[in-house]
Protein backbone atom coordinates (compact mmCIF):
# COMPACT_ATOMS: atom_id res chain seq x y z
CA UNK A 1 0.00 0.00 0.00
CA UNK A 2 1.03 3.68 -0.82
CA UNK A 3 2.75 5.21 2.17
CA UNK A 4 0.30 8.05 1.20
CA UNK A 5 -2.72 6.27 1.21
CA UNK A 6 -5.37 7.47 3.46
CA UNK A 7 -6.73 4.66 5.91
CA UNK A 8 -10.05 6.63 7.73
CA UNK A 9 -12.20 3.51 8.22
CA UNK A 10 -12.50 3.05 11.94
CA UNK A 11 -8.82 4.58 12.72
CA UNK A 12 -8.77 8.06 12.36
CA UNK A 13 -11.29 10.47 14.02
CA UNK A 14 -12.26 14.04 13.08
CA UNK A 15 -11.35 16.78 15.52
CA UNK A 16 -13.92 19.62 14.83
CA UNK A 17 -13.28 21.76 17.68
CA UNK A 18 -13.37 19.07 20.46
CA UNK A 19 -15.46 16.85 18.55
CA UNK A 20 -14.24 13.33 17.76
CA UNK A 21 -15.86 11.37 15.37
CA UNK A 22 -14.98 8.07 13.46
CA UNK A 23 -16.54 6.34 10.41
CA UNK A 24 -20.33 5.28 11.49
CA UNK A 25 -20.52 2.19 13.28
CA UNK A 26 -23.60 0.55 14.50
CA UNK A 27 -22.82 0.99 18.00
CA UNK A 28 -23.20 4.84 18.62
CA UNK A 29 -24.75 5.57 15.52
CA UNK A 30 -27.28 8.25 17.26
CA UNK A 31 -23.77 9.87 19.00
CA UNK A 32 -21.94 9.50 15.40
CA UNK A 33 -24.81 11.19 13.48
CA UNK A 34 -24.99 14.07 16.01
CA UNK A 35 -21.18 14.52 15.89
CA UNK A 36 -21.77 14.68 11.96
CA UNK A 37 -24.63 16.78 11.94
CA UNK A 38 -22.59 19.22 14.11
CA UNK A 39 -19.22 19.03 12.02
CA UNK A 40 -21.47 20.00 8.35
CA UNK A 41 -22.82 22.33 9.96
CA UNK A 42 -19.63 23.87 10.69
CA UNK A 43 -18.19 22.68 7.38
CA UNK A 44 -20.82 23.65 4.85
CA UNK A 45 -23.42 25.91 6.72
CA UNK A 46 -26.96 26.36 5.80
CA UNK A 47 -27.91 26.29 1.68
CA UNK A 48 -30.23 29.54 1.85
CA UNK A 49 -33.87 29.89 0.27
CA UNK A 50 -32.41 32.89 -2.58
CA UNK A 51 -28.97 33.71 -3.04
CA UNK A 52 -29.55 37.50 -2.49
CA UNK A 53 -27.82 40.49 -3.79
CA UNK A 54 -27.67 44.08 -1.91
CA UNK A 55 -27.13 45.12 -5.85
CA UNK A 56 -30.36 43.28 -7.10
CA UNK A 57 -33.11 42.59 -4.85
CA UNK A 58 -35.49 39.71 -6.15
CA UNK A 59 -38.83 40.39 -6.89
CA UNK A 60 -41.96 38.11 -8.56
CA UNK A 61 -42.05 40.59 -11.37
CA UNK A 62 -38.01 40.43 -12.42
CA UNK A 63 -37.66 37.06 -11.36
CA UNK A 64 -40.68 36.10 -14.03
CA UNK A 65 -39.10 38.74 -16.90
CA UNK A 66 -36.06 37.01 -15.74
CA UNK A 67 -37.11 33.59 -16.63
CA UNK A 68 -38.49 34.53 -19.79
CA UNK A 69 -35.39 36.20 -21.07
CA UNK A 70 -33.24 33.01 -19.74
CA UNK A 71 -34.78 31.36 -22.92
CA UNK A 72 -34.67 33.88 -25.53
CA UNK A 73 -32.88 32.95 -28.25
CA UNK A 74 -34.21 36.58 -31.01
CA UNK A 75 -31.34 38.55 -29.18
CA UNK A 76 -28.42 36.18 -30.46
CA UNK A 77 -26.56 37.07 -33.39
CA UNK A 78 -28.02 33.93 -35.62
CA UNK A 79 -31.22 33.52 -33.41
CA UNK A 80 -30.42 30.06 -31.80
CA UNK A 81 -28.66 30.98 -28.94
CA UNK A 82 -29.90 31.80 -25.29
CA UNK A 83 -28.92 31.54 -21.70
CA UNK A 84 -30.87 27.96 -21.57
CA UNK A 85 -28.70 26.71 -24.35
CA UNK A 86 -25.29 25.80 -22.00
CA UNK A 87 -27.53 25.57 -19.04
CA UNK A 88 -30.46 23.43 -19.35
CA UNK A 89 -32.13 22.75 -16.54
CA UNK A 90 -32.70 19.18 -17.80
CA UNK A 91 -29.47 18.39 -17.11
CA UNK A 92 -29.04 19.93 -13.86
CA UNK A 93 -28.27 23.77 -15.59
CA UNK A 94 -25.52 22.60 -17.76
CA UNK A 95 -25.30 21.36 -21.17
CA UNK A 96 -23.21 17.68 -21.03
CA UNK A 97 -20.53 19.24 -23.36
CA UNK A 98 -16.88 19.46 -22.62
CA UNK A 99 -16.85 23.11 -24.21
CA UNK A 100 -19.78 25.04 -24.65
CA UNK A 101 -21.28 26.05 -28.03
CA UNK A 102 -22.68 29.34 -28.80
CA UNK A 103 -24.25 31.39 -31.11
CA UNK A 104 -22.95 29.98 -35.13
CA UNK A 105 -21.58 26.83 -33.49
CA UNK A 106 -19.14 28.86 -32.10
CA UNK A 107 -17.28 26.63 -29.21
CA UNK A 108 -16.66 28.55 -25.98
CA UNK A 109 -12.77 28.04 -24.57
CA UNK A 110 -14.63 26.16 -21.13
CA UNK A 111 -17.04 24.17 -20.02
CA UNK A 112 -20.13 25.44 -18.96
CA UNK A 113 -20.78 25.25 -15.26
CA UNK A 114 -24.01 24.84 -13.63
CA UNK A 115 -26.38 27.76 -12.74
CA UNK A 116 -27.92 25.98 -10.21
CA UNK A 117 -26.48 27.68 -6.22
CA UNK A 118 -24.12 29.44 -8.95
CA UNK A 119 -25.44 33.27 -7.99
CA UNK A 120 -23.39 33.57 -4.39
CA UNK A 121 -20.04 32.70 -5.77
CA UNK A 122 -17.26 35.14 -6.21
CA UNK A 123 -17.36 35.52 -9.33
CA UNK A 124 -18.73 34.24 -12.88
CA UNK A 125 -16.75 31.69 -14.89
CA UNK A 126 -13.83 29.47 -14.69
CA UNK A 127 -11.24 32.53 -14.47
CA UNK A 128 -13.62 35.18 -12.60
CA UNK A 129 -13.86 37.28 -15.77
CA UNK A 130 -17.42 38.21 -14.33
CA UNK A 131 -18.07 40.04 -11.83
CA UNK A 132 -21.82 37.95 -11.06
CA UNK A 133 -24.44 36.50 -12.49
CA UNK A 134 -25.63 39.95 -13.69
CA UNK A 135 -22.36 40.78 -15.13
CA UNK A 136 -22.29 37.21 -16.90
CA UNK A 137 -25.62 37.99 -18.41
CA UNK A 138 -25.34 41.54 -19.79
CA UNK A 139 -22.04 40.90 -21.41
CA UNK A 140 -23.32 37.41 -22.84
CA UNK A 141 -25.55 39.57 -24.83
CA UNK A 142 -22.36 40.75 -26.91
CA UNK A 143 -19.75 37.94 -26.14
CA UNK A 144 -18.72 36.94 -29.63
CA UNK A 145 -19.34 33.08 -28.72
CA UNK A 146 -22.09 33.52 -26.32
CA UNK A 147 -25.23 35.51 -27.86
CA UNK A 148 -23.13 37.76 -30.13
CA UNK A 149 -25.43 40.56 -30.75
CA UNK A 150 -23.27 43.70 -32.38
CA UNK A 151 -24.08 46.07 -30.08
CA UNK A 152 -26.19 46.97 -26.83
CA UNK A 153 -28.58 49.09 -28.73
CA UNK A 154 -29.29 46.50 -31.69
CA UNK A 155 -30.09 43.44 -28.87
CA UNK A 156 -32.42 46.50 -26.80
CA UNK A 157 -33.77 47.07 -29.86
CA UNK A 158 -34.70 43.50 -30.74
CA UNK A 159 -36.68 43.36 -27.30
CA UNK A 160 -38.60 46.61 -27.67
CA UNK A 161 -39.85 45.59 -31.25
CA UNK A 162 -41.59 42.51 -29.66
CA UNK A 163 -44.79 44.30 -28.14
CA UNK A 164 -45.03 41.88 -24.98
CA UNK A 165 -41.38 42.80 -23.92
CA UNK A 166 -41.99 46.39 -23.05
CA UNK A 167 -44.92 45.65 -20.53
CA UNK A 168 -42.60 43.09 -18.49
CA UNK A 169 -39.84 45.60 -18.60
CA UNK A 170 -42.43 47.92 -16.83
CA UNK A 171 -43.63 46.01 -14.59
CA UNK A 172 -40.43 45.02 -13.19
CA UNK A 173 -38.89 48.42 -13.51
CA UNK A 174 -41.36 50.84 -12.35
CA UNK A 175 -39.39 53.76 -11.57
CA UNK A 176 -37.38 53.53 -14.63
CA UNK A 177 -38.32 55.91 -17.57
CA UNK A 178 -36.78 53.75 -20.32
CA UNK A 179 -36.90 50.09 -19.10
CA UNK A 180 -35.48 48.23 -21.47
CA UNK A 181 -31.90 48.56 -20.87
CA UNK A 182 -28.94 46.01 -20.76
CA UNK A 183 -28.72 46.77 -17.26
CA UNK A 184 -31.86 45.94 -16.32
CA UNK A 185 -32.03 43.10 -19.23
CA UNK A 186 -28.80 42.14 -16.80
CA UNK A 187 -30.76 42.24 -13.10
CA UNK A 188 -33.87 40.44 -13.79
CA UNK A 189 -31.71 37.34 -15.19
CA UNK A 190 -29.54 37.53 -12.36
CA UNK A 191 -32.64 37.81 -10.13
CA UNK A 192 -33.90 34.59 -11.78
CA UNK A 193 -31.03 32.88 -11.15
CA UNK A 194 -30.54 34.17 -7.53
CA UNK A 195 -33.81 31.44 -6.95
CA UNK A 196 -31.99 28.39 -8.63
CA UNK A 197 -30.78 27.00 -5.24
CA UNK A 198 -31.64 23.16 -4.99
CA UNK A 199 -31.58 21.91 -1.46
CA UNK A 200 -31.04 17.76 -1.12
CA UNK A 201 -30.33 15.38 1.06
CA UNK A 202 -27.30 16.65 2.80
CA UNK A 203 -29.85 19.89 4.10
CA UNK A 204 -32.13 17.40 5.39
CA UNK A 205 -29.03 15.97 7.62
CA UNK A 206 -28.27 19.22 8.68
CA UNK A 207 -32.10 19.88 9.80
CA UNK A 208 -31.79 16.88 11.87
CA UNK A 209 -32.73 13.80 10.04
CA UNK A 210 -30.25 10.92 10.30
CA UNK A 211 -32.09 8.81 7.73
CA UNK A 212 -31.32 11.48 5.29
CA UNK A 213 -27.70 9.87 4.54
CA UNK A 214 -26.79 6.76 4.20
CA UNK A 215 -24.18 4.93 6.05
CA UNK A 216 -22.33 5.16 3.09
CA UNK A 217 -22.67 8.55 2.40
CA UNK A 218 -21.73 9.39 5.96
CA UNK A 219 -18.67 7.66 5.52
CA UNK A 220 -17.78 9.63 2.38
CA UNK A 221 -18.30 12.76 4.45
CA UNK A 222 -15.62 11.96 6.69
CA UNK A 223 -13.36 11.02 4.17
CA UNK A 224 -14.37 13.56 2.12
CA UNK A 225 -13.45 15.90 5.34
CA UNK A 226 -10.37 14.30 7.04
CA UNK A 227 -8.48 13.78 2.96
CA UNK A 228 -8.79 17.66 2.67
CA UNK A 229 -11.30 18.19 0.37
CA UNK A 230 -13.44 20.66 2.32
CA UNK A 231 -10.12 22.94 2.27
CA UNK A 232 -11.45 24.30 -0.86
CA UNK A 233 -15.09 22.74 -1.51
CA UNK A 234 -16.53 24.38 1.91
CA UNK A 235 -19.62 26.51 2.68
CA UNK A 236 -22.68 26.08 1.66
CA UNK A 237 -22.10 25.89 -2.09
CA UNK A 238 -19.47 23.37 -1.29
CA UNK A 239 -16.92 25.71 -3.13
CA UNK A 240 -17.10 28.59 -5.15
CA UNK A 241 -15.40 31.13 -3.25
CA UNK A 242 -11.59 31.43 -3.73
CA UNK A 243 -9.49 30.87 -6.67
CA UNK A 244 -6.92 27.77 -6.43
CA UNK A 245 -4.15 26.58 -8.11
CA UNK A 246 -5.55 23.27 -10.24
CA UNK A 247 -2.05 20.69 -9.73
CA UNK A 248 -0.94 21.71 -7.09
CA UNK A 249 1.26 18.58 -7.02
CA UNK A 250 1.45 18.12 -10.54
CA UNK A 251 0.76 19.67 -13.87
CA UNK A 252 -2.99 18.82 -14.25
CA UNK A 253 -3.01 18.38 -17.81
CA UNK A 254 -0.83 14.94 -17.05
CA UNK A 255 -3.81 13.52 -15.34
CA UNK A 256 -6.94 15.43 -17.38
CA UNK A 257 -5.03 14.24 -20.72
CA UNK A 258 -6.44 17.85 -21.72
CA UNK A 259 -5.91 18.88 -25.28
CA UNK A 260 -4.52 22.49 -24.48
CA UNK A 261 -2.82 23.97 -21.19
CA UNK A 262 -4.80 26.65 -20.15
CA UNK A 263 -3.68 29.44 -18.04
CA UNK A 264 -6.49 30.14 -15.80
CA UNK A 265 -7.22 33.27 -14.23
CA UNK A 266 -3.74 34.62 -15.51
CA UNK A 267 -5.18 35.77 -19.17
CA UNK A 268 -7.44 37.99 -16.18
CA UNK A 269 -4.62 39.24 -13.94
CA UNK A 270 -1.49 39.11 -15.78
CA UNK A 271 0.32 37.96 -12.81
CA UNK A 272 2.61 35.03 -12.90
CA UNK A 273 1.21 33.32 -9.82
CA UNK A 274 -2.35 33.04 -11.13
CA UNK A 275 -1.07 30.64 -14.31
CA UNK A 276 -3.38 27.61 -14.20
CA UNK A 277 -5.68 28.97 -11.22
CA UNK A 278 -9.29 28.76 -11.61
CA UNK A 279 -12.35 29.05 -9.15
CA UNK A 280 -13.20 26.39 -6.93
CA UNK A 281 -16.42 25.27 -8.51
CA UNK A 282 -19.42 24.10 -6.95
CA UNK A 283 -19.96 20.44 -5.94
CA UNK A 284 -23.92 20.80 -6.07
CA UNK A 285 -25.21 18.43 -7.71
CA UNK A 286 -21.83 17.31 -9.00
CA UNK A 287 -23.21 13.94 -10.15
CA UNK A 288 -25.46 15.03 -12.41
CA UNK A 289 -22.83 17.59 -14.15
CA UNK A 290 -20.59 15.34 -16.12
CA UNK A 291 -18.12 15.82 -18.20
CA UNK A 292 -15.93 17.84 -15.21
CA UNK A 293 -13.20 20.34 -14.97
CA UNK A 294 -12.89 24.09 -16.75
CA UNK A 295 -12.79 21.92 -19.50
CA UNK A 296 -14.83 18.72 -19.88
CA UNK A 297 -11.69 16.82 -20.29
CA UNK A 298 -13.09 13.88 -17.85
CA UNK A 299 -16.35 11.97 -18.29
CA UNK A 300 -16.62 10.40 -15.10
CA UNK A 301 -16.50 11.26 -11.61
CA UNK A 302 -14.66 8.89 -9.88
CA UNK A 303 -12.05 9.66 -12.05
CA UNK A 304 -12.06 13.47 -11.15
CA UNK A 305 -12.26 12.63 -7.54
CA UNK A 306 -9.05 10.48 -8.27
CA UNK A 307 -7.28 12.94 -10.24
CA UNK A 308 -8.57 15.64 -7.54
CA UNK A 309 -6.93 13.66 -4.44
CA UNK A 310 -3.88 13.25 -6.48
CA UNK A 311 -3.08 16.41 -7.98
CA UNK A 312 -4.72 18.52 -5.28
CA UNK A 313 -3.80 17.13 -2.43
CA UNK A 314 -0.85 14.46 -3.23
CA UNK A 315 -2.70 11.40 -1.80
CA UNK A 316 -4.36 7.96 -3.26
CA UNK A 317 -7.80 6.97 -2.60
CA UNK A 318 -8.53 3.30 -2.12
CA UNK A 319 -11.68 2.19 -4.50
CA UNK A 320 -13.61 2.15 -1.43
CA UNK A 321 -12.78 5.91 -0.08
CA UNK A 322 -13.99 6.70 -3.88
CA UNK A 323 -17.06 5.08 -4.00
CA UNK A 324 -17.76 6.66 -0.15
CA UNK A 325 -17.03 10.21 -1.50
CA UNK A 326 -19.11 9.20 -4.92
CA UNK A 327 -22.30 8.66 -2.41
CA UNK A 328 -21.48 11.21 -0.61
CA UNK A 329 -21.44 13.27 -3.66
CA UNK A 330 -25.06 11.85 -4.40
CA UNK A 331 -26.01 13.49 -0.80
CA UNK A 332 -25.44 17.11 -2.94
CA UNK A 333 -28.08 16.41 -5.46
CA UNK A 334 -30.86 18.52 -4.78
CA UNK A 335 -34.18 18.94 -6.19
CA UNK A 336 -34.71 21.55 -9.18
CA UNK A 337 -37.39 24.38 -8.84
CA UNK A 338 -40.66 24.74 -9.96
CA UNK A 339 -40.14 27.09 -12.00
CA UNK A 340 -37.27 25.10 -14.26
CA UNK A 341 -39.87 22.71 -14.71
CA UNK A 342 -41.59 23.89 -17.58
CA UNK A 343 -40.34 25.81 -20.37
CA UNK A 344 -42.08 29.12 -20.35
CA UNK A 345 -44.14 30.38 -23.06
CA UNK A 346 -42.01 33.59 -25.34
CA UNK A 347 -43.80 36.76 -26.27
CA UNK A 348 -44.73 36.58 -29.69
CA UNK A 349 -42.70 38.45 -32.21
CA UNK A 350 -45.91 40.18 -33.91
CA UNK A 351 -49.33 41.80 -31.74
CA UNK A 352 -51.87 39.27 -31.47
CA UNK A 353 -54.91 39.97 -33.02
CA UNK A 354 -57.88 40.17 -30.33
CA UNK A 355 -60.40 41.10 -33.19
CA UNK A 356 -61.60 40.79 -36.31
CA UNK A 357 -61.56 44.69 -38.28
CA UNK A 358 -64.58 46.43 -39.18
CA UNK A 359 -65.93 46.06 -42.56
Amino acid sequence: MSARRLNFYFVFPIFFGGVSLAAPTAAGAGENDSGLMEIALRTFGVLPAVMASPKNDVTPEKTFLGRILFFETRISKDGTASCSRCHLFGLYGTDGLPLAIGNSCKVNPRNAPTVFNAAAQISAHWVGNRTDVEDQAKQALVGPVSLGMPSYDSAMKVLKSIPGYPPLFRAAFPKSADPVTPENFALAIGAFERTLVTPGPLDTFENGDASALSAAQKTGMNVFIVAGCSNCHNGPYLGGQEYKKFGIKEPYWISTKSATKDLGRFIVTGDESDKYVFKVPVLRNIAMTAPYFHDGSVASLDTAVRIMARVQLDKELSEMQVSDVMAFFNALTGTIPDSCLRVPVLPPSQPQVTKRPSK
